[in-house]
């Protein structure tokens, strides 16, 4: 990666700030987000899954929802158990499907890479993902 998770993620909570889309739940998030990145251990485990489920019940709220990958990283590097990389995993998967026009390229490319990396911890590869789109694109009946 050529790139800081823990930057990266305080700017998507920066631009989630600037365009109000968690509206009144911006200070909950906040407050969650210092926990976790103040401290370890259980306290900060507990923070990062209430920020998880703040994403679930928001996920109209694109900003957060990659704030919340790059702090999966974080959570990942702290704690190498499956269960991270497999969240952080779908979260990236559900922000890609719900790509648009206002994404930019850097943040397409870092989130693709820490797709990549939360895959390769589940030993997961490409060619996983190559068998997957064959599957989706092959024909169907009897051709």
């Amino acid at each position: 990666m050529d790139f800081d998770p823990a930057l990266e993620a305080q700017a998507a909570l920066q631009r989630c700030r600037d365009c109000g889309e968690l509206g009144e739940r911006l200070e909950e998030a906040e407050a969650l987000e210092s926990t976790f990145s103040s401290s370890a251990g259980p306290e900060a485990t507990d923070a990062y899954r209430r920020l998880i489920e703040l994403g679930a019940a928001c996920p109209q709220a694109r900003g957060f929802r990659e704030f919340l990958i790059y702090i999966t990283w974080q959570q990942v590097t702290e704690h190498t158990v499956p269960v991270y990389f497999r969240e952080g995993a779908r979260l990236c998967d559900e922000f890609l499907s719900g790509r648009d026009e206002s994404m930019t390229a850097r943040t397409l490319a870092q989130v693709q890479s820490l797709r990549r990396s939360f895959r390769n911890g589940l030993g997961l590869t490409d060619e996983d993902d190559l068998d997957e789109e064959y599957n989706r694109d092959s024909f169907k009946g009897g051709d």
